[in-house]
């Protein structure tokens, strides 16, 4: 991890010297592209795309494997469109398929539910729905919700 002493001297630098002011607008160019393009793409597949080079009205983007690649391939008019619509001149997309992506970015998860565990009170009240329900798949479902939600007892039942 670098200090802020080191990131102070990158910036001074950025600052100083004539190309440092293009990097840093690259740079940026870039981020912000990536930010659209992280709301368009489905959560995994923006989870591994990145931005390679934007210029004029082109975008090369990378990703890991070839399966990505293809999905990349297949949504790319629509990325296109849509990052037209938010203003983004961007109307020709490449994409670069750099298997060392995966290493570079930590592999990504499925976010875990932020599910609260239902309370005596819920739980009553589902079993007195469940009991009222006619048989069938709403009724099914009751029952499984009931099932994943009861107390667990250190003993094993059967349902």
């Amino acid at each position: 991890m670098r200090s802020r002493t080191t990131d102070s001297r990158i910036q001074h630098w950025l600052d100083a010297s004539p190309g440092g002011s293009s990097i840093m607008a690259v740079a940026k160019h870039h981020i912000q592209i990536q930010e659209a393009l992280q709301k368009i793409l489905p959560t995994a597949l923006g989870a591994v795309c990145e931005v390679a080079r934007a210029e004029q009205n082109r975008l090369l983007l990378a990703v890991p494997s070839a399966a990505h690649a293809a999905k990349l391939r297949q949504l790319a008019p629509s990325i296109s469109r849509t990052l037209c619509a938010q203003g983004w001149n961007l109307t020709e997309i490449s994409i670069r398929i750099q298997a060392d992506l995966r290493q570079l970015k930590s592999q990504w998860q499925r976010p875990k539910p932020m599910a609260r565990p239902l309370d005596a009170s819920a739980l009553q009240a589902f079993s007195e729905l469940h009991q009222d329900l006619q048989p069938g798949p709403l009724a099914d479902a009751v029952a499984r919700l009931l099932r994943h939600h009861a107390p667990e007892k250190s003993d094993d039942s059967t349902n």
